[in-house]
């Protein structure tokens, strides 16, 4: 919200200073983002009136003109070269004197003014263009000034350049200081200052024209007043001082009617809409869009709507997005003569982000969907009128009012002896009182109970904590006592068989996988695909249409940052996120770190795409696989051990996918993204991703301490021929599980397959090679002992898996 001081303190005007009125609002919970002049430092400036204006003799495109100064020239008028077209005799303008200074230009240094001679012609000083006082970006030619303005009088002192514009930072709950008047009534509640009131006097019909309104869907609008004028000029030119307040409110001049509802809106923070009345068919109609409608907004995009927009309708076609943006085909032009100034009350739950849903924002939708008044609305359309008929000319027609759905205000109840409490400094009912009248808001008492109704303007009032906001905030935040917590101070000591999740990411950050944080709200297309979640949690308000659901897997996430980094010609990707996900669970109830029915646990997941290791000169180049990154995750759940066993996953490669299992429990999956994804979303090649429950990844072993084994192990090799159906796992399984407890480990070291079917090796086999590690801590190993235990390991495996000794 950017507004100028001086249109503020017409409303109020307390006896402090710019920089205390700044301090002042921000401490009162109205930050005070930026604050800076109406325009950059510069001097010299003066107003000054052309009397002459001839041919230059030497250039065709330069004037000659005769300038009076006033007090600046006492010698008479000055001489000064101009090329601007517009400059001719009879126009006042600024005048920068030998020894101005202008504002300074892209190098930071003023710009200082002296004699010259243009084309052998002298010059004692510049005619000014806005664009050189930067007072805009127009550079038509010089800024001309009112007819009465004063010759000799500093520019900065006619124009009010050194009023200053303040810009401040409002929270979605403060929509009633979304006007110059709400802060005005602000500031006279926080200083005790008078304020203003606004009078509306209204205008006298003169024509009995009415446009017919119907209003169907009260759950959109619950109020809509209207006025037909007729006869308007929408040609005239929109007064200069109005032009000069939309512009230190950051908004352009558009045209006459434009204008004119803009500078109500920040005035009173009533947004509203002038329709071109000879351009509605038959009436106007109040309701929710039909699916297929399509509209054409002011701002030339064509959009289609769907039955959760509201809509103003005529006859024949939608004519305006309710409380976000008119159409096109309505809109007012320098054609129009009979227009329709319609101002309605939206309830905000039904603005509330429609217009993020067409890319784009309006301060209308802006103020509507936090709240604006709805017991004004015939005041600021009298308001308007008069503006309009002052400005356009024109005669009125009755005002047509219709409440359907009124909002209700129940009051809400403050006791003194908890605001106290909350506060953290004692507070009496008077003060508590003193708080509500100047705010002006309505309130009956009891013994420790104020009961405040809460007026129109104050849609953020609904339970006691926001009256002791208001307590709090206007009594002032400096009387707060500098008191240290009385709390204990207890330390959340970590159990040692848990592991943080800065330790996980030290640990990924180590396996040369970088971080990437990533918004918890996804595209609905990820879930449905990636996660095979058909129902995923949507988000009410999201911030972007395709952001619309909460992501129940990192999976999507993370191949739209692969996606992102490839198309800044990234060669190698490998990233990882930990983040929360969402899914439907209705078992889980509702506490101060939970939602009903919403599970919303933790997980850790990467993926890595490109080579596998840095170009260097020592390991020939290869792709990233499923054994790289198996690997990865194994040195992260080191030292548990996990089994990786073969699985499907909605976004992996069927036959390059396995479940991670640890201590027989599932706790994720990894591998290949499926080629159905990889060429769905454009990736040159497949990436290897993993996505695992963090509880899981934290959890360790705790160490413990076991004696240095006193006797030496003992190596046998075996080469076992087995079908290629048995998986390795099973192999090795079979050869540990020795009753006797000799065998210690069985490790693979290599394996067989011949080109064609041997005497030993038949089709559809191979040959293992193994090493068994055997070790008694009591006792040697005698020749007998081990043979017998490789003997067992063998039968071991040829009757389970129906493995023998190769030949």
């Amino acid at each position: 919200m950017q507004f100028p001081e001086s249109w503020l303190r017409e409303f109020c005007n307390p006896p402090i200073s710019t920089q205390e009125l700044a301090d002042l609002l921000t401490m009162a919970g109205l930050e005070v983002e930026e604050q800076h002049p109406a325009a950059p430092p510069f001097t010299g400036i003066v107003v000054a009136e052309i009397l002459e204006a001839e041919q230059h003799p030497n250039a065709d495109k330069l004037r000659v003109c005769k300038v009076n100064a006033g007090t600046f020239s006492p010698e008479g008028p000055l001489q000064i070269v101009c090329g601007a077209p517009n400059a001719r005799a009879g126009i006042k303008i600024p005048l920068a004197t030998i020894g101005a200074e202008l504002p300074p230009g892209e190098d930071g240094k003023p710009f200082k003014i002296g004699k010259g001679k243009l084309r052998g012609v002298e010059s004692f000083g510049m005619l000014c263009s806005a664009r050189e006082l930067k007072l805009s970006e127009d550079h038509g030619g010089l800024l001309e000034l009112p007819a009465d303005a004063p010759v000799g009088t500093d520019i900065r002192t006619y124009l009010n350049l050194d009023d200053t514009l303040f810009t401040l930072k409002l929270t979605p709950n403060l929509a009633h200081c979304l006007s110059v008047y709400g802060i005005a009534r602000e500031v006279s509640a926080l200083t005790g200052s008078p304020l203003l009131t606004p009078a509306f006097p209204a205008v006298t019909p003169t024509v009995a024209d009415v446009l017919p309104v119907k209003v169907e869907a009260t759950d959109l609008c619950g109020r809509f007043s209207g006025r037909v004028v007729k006869g308007v000029n929408t040609k005239a030119a929109t007064p200069a001082w109005m032009v000069e307040r939309l512009a230190r409110c950051g908004q352009r001049s558009v045209s006459p009617l434009v204008d004119i509802s803009n500078y109500v809106m920040f005035e009173y923070g009533r947004p509203s809409h002038i329709f071109d009345l000879d351009k509605i068919h038959d009436g106007l109609t109040v309701r929710w869009a039909q699916p297929g409608e399509t509209l054409k907004l002011l701002n030339g995009n064509t959009i289609e709507l769907d039955g959760e927009v509201g809509v103003i309708a005529d006859a024949q076609a939608v004519e305006s997005l309710a409380g976000i943006m008119g159409g096109d085909a309505t809109a007012v032009s320098d054609d129009t003569r009979n227009i329709y100034i319609e101002a309605a009350f939206w309830w905000p739950k039904a603005v509330a982000g429609r217009s993020r849903r067409f890319n784009f924002s309006t301060d209308a939708g802006h103020r509507f969907e936090r709240g604006v008044d709805a017991e004004q609305t015939v005041e600021h359309i009298e308001r308007i009128t008069a503006l309009v008929q002052s400005i356009c000319g024109g005669e009125a027609g009755p005002m047509d009012d219709q409440r359907p759905a009124m909002p209700e205000r129940p009051p809400v109840s403050l006791r003194v002896a908890r605001a106290a409490k909350v506060i953290g400094m004692p507070v009496t009912q008077a003060e508590c009182a003193g708080v509500f009248t100047r705010l002006g808001l309505p309130f009956t008492e009891s013994e420790g109970v104020l009961t405040v109704t809460p007026p129109s303007w104050r849609f953020d009032i609904t339970i006691e904590e926001d009256l002791i906001e208001e307590v709090a905030r206007v009594l002032g935040f400096a009387r707060l006592p500098n008191t240290p917590p009385l709390a204990p101070v207890t330390a959340r000591v970590r159990v040692e068989a848990q592991r943080s999740r800065h330790t996980v990411r030290h640990a990924l950050a180590a396996l040369d996988y970088q971080e990437t944080i990533n918004f918890s709200f996804v595209e609905a297309r990820w879930e449905t695909e990636l996660a095979g979640n058909a129902d995923p949690i949507r988000v009410l308000n999201p911030i972007a249409a395709p952001l619309a659901v909460m992501r129940s897997s990192l999976l999507g996430s993370l191949v739209n940052v692969l996606k992102y980094n490839l198309a800044r010609k990234a060669p190698r990707v490998r990233v990882f996120e930990l983040g929360r996900v969402f899914k439907r669970d209705a078992s889980v109830q509702s506490t101060d770190r939970s939602v009903a029915g919403v599970y919303q646990p933790m997980k850790v997941a990467g993926l890595a795409w490109g080579p596998s290791a840095q170009q260097q000169w020592g390991v020939a180049e290869r792709a990233t696989d499923f054994f790289d990154v198996k690997g990865d995750v194994e040195a992260l759940l080191a030292p548990r051990k996990a089994q990786f066993v073969p699985a499907e996953h909605p976004a992996l490669h069927p036959g390059r996918c396995a479940a991670v299992v640890l201590d027989g429990v599932t706790i994720g999956h990894i591998g290949e993204l499926h080629p159905k994804w990889r060429q769905g979303y454009d990736l040159p090649s497949a990436p290897v991703l993993f996505e695992l429950d963090l509880d899981a990844v934290q959890t360790r072993v705790v160490p413990e301490a076991q004696a240095v084994p006193r006797q030496q192990a003992v190596l046998r090799d075996l080469a076992l021929v087995v079908a290629d159906s048995v998986s390795h796992d099973a192999l090795v399984a079979s050869l540990k599980a020795d009753d006797s407890g000799l065998v210690r480990n069985a490790t693979l070291f290599d394996i067989y397959r011949p080109k064609a079917p041997t005497a030993d090796i038949q089709a559809g086999e191979r040959s293992l090679a193994v090493r068994l590690e055997l070790l008694d801590d009591a006792a040697p190993l005698t020749e007998e002992r081990i043979e017998a235990a490789v003997a067992a390991a063998v039968q071991r495996v040829g009757a389970g898996l129906n493995a023998r000794l190769r030949a």
